[in-house]
């Protein structure tokens, strides 16, 4: 398990705190109508992060066709009609371009500024041109008012715990998923970042906002930002 990263319930967990079979069960929620709406018709897309498929599958299902990484065997095993790669995002160096890139599930707010940095680094390798990235962000409350709980339709229970500082701005996060039949926790480190740091992190990569997706701001179109080059970021 990777140190600051934990996960407890039935069935695999991976490195970085997640359990697959949690994974199987969660809704798909509307990222597949906002990814619809913010990209061309039938575009290739590199999911970065993809998991299990749970955004994969509709995607498949809208007539995109998507490559899916992930470094978890048991998530890619998951997935079916996408091409899949196992590999950390960070290390990822396909030697080809698509039309998007999408990286959710909130990695950009790494704990490990580095591994920001290379997650980042890796959409702008694998972004056309012309295409564009698109990004999950963290709620602006994500990190307060806790301990706070959401009951999905769907019948199961989230419960965001805890957000408890460790140091260098990053938080240790405790969620829980509870559903009538077993438990899952996870544990993960995040580092918040207000919009103004999101953006000077992307402007460091390569990248400029190109329009927030969402009226909350959670998701972002980003586009490569011609002429400009990798740089240093305190962020």
């Amino acid at each position: 398990m990777r140190e600051g990263y934990e996960g407890t319930g039935p069935g695999a967990i991976t490195p970085d705190g997640c359990a697959v079979e949690l994974y199987t069960r969660l809704p798909v929620g509307d990222e597949p109508d906002i990814i619809t709406a913010a990209v061309p018709a039938g575009a290739r897309i590199l999911e970065l992060g993809s998991g299990v498929g749970r955004i994969t599958h509709p995607l498949l299902e809208r007539g995109f066709t998507v490559t899916a990484v992930d470094e978890s065997a048991e998530m890619l095993e998951r997935i079916s009609g996408a091409r899949t790669i196992r590999s950390p995002i960070e290390d990822l160096d396909l030697g080809e371009t698509f039309d998007v890139v999408m990286l959710a599930s909130f990695l950009v707010h790494s704990g490990d500024i580095e591994v920001r940095r290379g997650l980042l680094r890796t959409c702008v390798r694998h972004v056309a041109e012309d295409g564009c990235v698109l990004i999950q962000r963290e709620g602006e409350d994500y990190h307060k008012n806790l301990p706070r709980e959401r009951v999905d339709p769907s019948g199961f229970t989230v419960r965001m715990l805890s957000a408890e500082p460790v140091g260098d701005g990053v938080n240790s996060v405790l969620a829980e998923y509870v559903f009538p039949d077993a438990t899952w926790t996870q544990r993960f480190l995040a580092r918040p970042l207000t919009r103004d740091q999101f953006e000077d992190a992307l402007a460091a990569a390569g990248l400029r906002v190109d329009r927030y997706l969402t009226e909350d701001g959670v998701w972002v179109r980003a586009l490569p930002a011609p002429g400009e080059a990798f740089g240093p970021s305190g962020v």
